[in-house]
């Protein structure tokens, strides 16, 4: 069964014609061409979508079940840098609500993988929930947040220009794996984390078994 906010000539379908560079703005400006500027009179406004913390779409309050789709509106995602979140089309642009991240990472792969933990030349390859995969390293650096009051980490890797995935459980719980200690240069304090293309990305302080406490 389809989403039943996809409709012909409904405004989520006039949002993804606009995202294809396509179209007419809510103002009546028909089929600008893909990559011009919309006209400041027709950059904001409220797209009424919202990304849950599970990295479900919806639109007002209704799941978005089309995957093509919903890559589509993420194509044109952007976050300015006071944390709100936009989609930006050549015809116009608009708010969007995120709960967290907009993306969730769902796994992670190392390779080579036989190479030894510490190795510091091994890639951690993330796949997230809209299949799209990125490399830990310089360009897609992991941070962990630790919940001051419950001592929850929240993992995150950038996917791309600020845009986050969080990293699910099952994920996080894989990288816990690949995780080595080190003491940390600054602090002298031992952390653990992970390396990736030449880069260590700490986790959490290390327990006294070695884990992160």
């Amino acid at each position: 069964m389809g989403d039943k906010t996809v409709r012909s000539g409904s405004d989520l379908e006039r949002i993804a014609a606009a995202a294809r560079g396509k179209g007419q703005s809510r103002n009546g400006d028909h089929d600008r061409v893909k990559g011009d500027p919309a006209p400041p009179e027709q950059r904001d406004g409220d797209f009424e979508i919202r990304i849950g913390r599970d990295g479900t779409w919806y639109y007002k309050g209704t799941p978005i079940t089309r995957l093509p789709l919903v890559k589509l509106f993420a194509s044109v995602l952007r976050r300015e840098p006071d944390g709100s979140h936009w989609l930006v089309t050549p015809v116009e642009r608009g708010t969007i609500i995120v709960e967290d991240a907009p993306f969730v990472a769902v796994d992670v792969d190392r390779k080579p993988a036989d190479s030894p933990l510490v190795a510091e030349d091994v890639e951690l390859i993330f796949r997230t929930n809209l299949d799209e995969t990125v490399v830990a390293g310089v360009d897609h650096p992991i941070r962990v947040e630790i919940d001051a009051d419950t001592g929850e980490p929240a993992p995150y890797i950038d996917i791309r220009n600020g845009l986050e995935a969080l990293i699910n459980r099952a994920t996080f719980y894989r990288l816990v794996e690949f995780a080595v200690e080190r003491v940390d240069p600054t602090s002298g304090s031992k952390v653990l984390g992970v390396w990736s293309k030449g880069q260590f990305f700490p986790m959490g302080p290390a327990g006294v078994d070695g884990s992160t406490s």
